[in-house]
């Protein structure tokens, strides 16, 4: 990934980025699914192949601490504050 991380998208403990590499796209789309179903992420992302590279790349922002399995994940949009779940 060329682009650059924005310092709000790690800029506390529990917030990730991750980079993913795949052999294939369906690989890389259950992958980020699974992620959704552990964290509240960005989603499903823009999976993107680079003639030089092997495979397919795309870039999950994860918050790894709100984990709300069965519920509907997601970050925050447009600077809302997170707020604890009763199983958190």
């Amino acid at each position: 990934m060329d682009s650059v991380i924005d310092a709000r998208h790690v800029s506390e403990p529990g917030l990730v980025v991750l980079d993913i590499t795949a052999a294939d796209e369906e690989t890389a789309l259950a992958l980020m699914e699974e992620l959704q179903q552990l964290w509240a992420t960005s989603g499903i992302t823009t999976i993107r192949r680079d003639p030089a590279q092997p495979g397919v790349r795309a870039r999950v922002h994860a918050d790894i601490r709100r984990t709300d399995p069965g519920g509907e994940a997601g970050l925050p949009q447009g600077g809302e504050e997170q707020t604890p779940t009763a199983d958190q």
